[in-house]
This record gives C-alpha cells, sequence and structure tokens, in this order.
C-alpha cells in the first residue's frame, strides 16, 4: 500500500477533525465532531500540539498528535503522543509505526530526549504495538488524575 506521513496544518482540520472524532469514539466518548474540531483548532492556531496525517488513496487514514514536555530527570524537552489512531478500513497495514516512526524523527528534529505515552490497559492493539515500536512499560510509576470541577 503507498501512503504519505505529512505534518498537519490548519488546511487539514477537517480531515484531522474526523479522524480526531472517530478516535474519541474508539475511547467510548460520544461523538462531538464539531467540538473536536474546535478543540484541534485551537491546538493549530496556538501552536499547541504537532499532528502528523498518514495519507492513503487520496485522503487523511490516521494521525498521531504529540504535546511538547519537559522531562525532570534528563531535564530534556521530551513529546508526549497523546493520540494515536488509524481508520478501522486501513489498520493491520503499517501505517500506525509509520506514525510511531514519523514521531521518533520529529523528536530528533525538535533535540528532544525521547516520547512518553500512556494508553489504557484494556487497550490490546496498543500495548503489542508499542513494545514492538520500541517502547518500554513503566511499572514503577502510577498514573493519578486531578480533574478541576468547572
Amino acid at each position: 500500500m503507498n501512503y504519505q506521513i505529512k505534518r498537519a496544518s490548519l488546511d487539514d482540520l477537517n480531515e484531522t477533525a474526523e479522524l480526531f472524532n472517530l478516535y474519541r469514539i474508539f475511547y467510548r466518548q460520544e461523538s462531538d465532531l464539531e467540538k473536536g474540531k474546535t478543540f484541534l483548532k485551537e491546538r493549530f492556531l496556538k501552536d499547541e500540539s504537532i499532528v502528523f496525517l498518514a495519507l492513503a488513496d487520496g485522503k487523511a487514514v490516521g494521525f498521531v498528535q504529540l504535546y511538547k514536555l519537559f522531562h525532570y530527570t534528563k531535564l530534556e524537552m521530551q513529546w508526549l503522543l497523546s493520540d494515536l489512531f488509524v481508520h478501522q478500513d486501513y489498520r493491520g497495514k503499517g501505517l500506525s509505526v509509520a506514525l510511531i516512526d514519523q514521531s521518533k524523527e520529529w523528536c530528533a528534529e525538535t533535540g528532544a530526549c525521547g516520547l512518553m505515552l500512556e494508553t489504557e490497559k484494556t487497550n490490546d492493539i496498543g500495548n503489542t504495538l508499542y513494545p514492538r515500536c520500541g517502547f518500554e512499560y513503566d511499572g514503577l510509576h502510577n498514573y493519578y488524575h486531578w480533574w478541576s470541577k468547572k
């Protein structure tokens, strides 16, 4: 299969938002294309995240979204691989690996020390994919959330 990976821009907002909506549905969120589009538009306009799109058959079929972080022990910038999604019709064709590889290249281009990610324990595909792509499981840390009551 022929595919291309490109950095997304505001010009790609509609295609990116459609994939982002499917990604959120995958994680059991209600469909809300317009709210997702607004969210992504803000990230693009404020330069708060980097999105790479996988293109195949003339359309966007997958994406990865990265956010800048700073690592406290390495004292260097790193990237949070926050979102990774490939449309179900294009899974199993190496696009997730290609998007991860592009993220690793972005680390090199930006002088980052690496990538960090988290996924649900129930995400069998991701929990198989990430170690295969060179990620190491960190069983030493607990992961907590605190949510503001807006």
